[in-house]
């Protein structure tokens, strides 16, 4: 038995397909598709039913697959142990950030980082929470910047900003003439939310009650969606309703495009964290990170001293 193997399993377990595996592992499908037999014999049981299209794991496939994961997170330890006794700020990072953070913090992120950390190359992804942590938890990734709520067993989290929210109207709109609106004006409108599975969305119906409420009477008749907060920006700049952006999501010239209209006090906002496992073994990686972000002097946020 070899880690090479459990990687393996592991892969096929994941992807629920050879072909994907030996993809996702660099090997020839046959390749891997041997020495998980190999594996098999060894072990005396069958791993994966293969008997339809889609590769499940037996049942005593699943509890070896289990334990497969933690010996190969429990290697990587080792591994970052002995690379420990080097710099913790040599070597790349892999670092997961949510889809409404990233484009707005990475631009001043990475000038930072040539300050604190310059050895300290960044691998990025871009994804939704619930993946990212389900990376940060299979080690596949250091450290994530999600938006809180946010609690895992094992995890830590280090507060990096609070960010208010800005109500974003077509130009003309009645909103346009107000110094400031209620969450529970937004009830009255075509909102334009993100789609089911970004946290900004819920964000925004746990900080508006009234359009909470609303909607899930109504469904989407009174909320529309869009992939993205770009996409959102533009569609609320052509006159298809109004949404409400994190204050990083705006820009300079935004101004021409739509109109910015503040939350009455108190107004709804999110705080950013970088999460971590509580093993990592380059705290001080960690700790740089957190440090870049603080010192990015992203515009209308209030950075958090811990």
């Amino acid at each position: 038995m070899t880690l090479t193997e459990l990687r393996y399993i592991v892969a096929v377990a994941q992807e629920k397909h050879f072909g994907r595996a030996a993809q996702r592992c660099h090997v020839s499908q046959p390749t891997l598709s041997i020495a998980i037999k190999k594996l098999e014999e060894e072990l005396g049981v069958s791993l994966f039913d293969r008997s339809s299209s889609e590769i499940l794991m037996t049942e005593s496939g699943a509890a070896i697959v289990s334990q497969a994961q933690r010996v190969l997170e429990e290697a990587e330890v080792i591994r970052r142990l002995a690379n420990a006794e080097q710099n913790q700020l040599e070597g790349s990072f892999r670092l997961g950030l949510i889809f409404t953070v990233a484009p707005y913090l990475l631009p001043r992120l990475i000038v930072s980082m040539r300050h604190v950390a310059p050895k300290m190359p960044l691998f990025l992804e871009e994804n939704y929470t619930a993946v990212l942590t389900d990376l940060l938890k299979r080690g596949e990734l250091d450290a994530v910047v999600v938006a809180e709520p946010y609690a895992e067993a094992g995890i830590e989290t280090i507060a990096l900003y609070d960010e208010p929210f800005f109500v974003i109207v077509p130009k003309g709109h009645p909103f346009e003439d107000l110094d400031s609106v209620s969450t529970a004006d937004l009830a009255e409108e075509n909102v334009l939310l993100l789609t089911e599975g970004n946290c900004m969305r819920d964000q925004v119906l746990g900080s508006c009650t009234e359009l909470a409420a609303k909607q899930k009477i109504a469904g989407l008749v009174n909320t529309l969606q869009g992939s993205s907060l770009n996409t959102i920006r533009h569609m609320v700049a052509s006159g298809l309703g109004i949404s409400v952006l994190p204050s990083t999501g705006i820009t300079d010239n935004d101004h021409l495009l739509f109109s910015i209209v503040p939350f009455r006090q108190p107004a709804p906002s999110r705080r950013i964290v970088l999460a971590y496992r509580r093993n990592f073994v380059r705290p001080q990686a960690v700790a740089a990170i957190a440090d870049a972000v603080k010192a990015s002097n992203l515009a209308g946020v209030s950075f958090v001293n811990e």
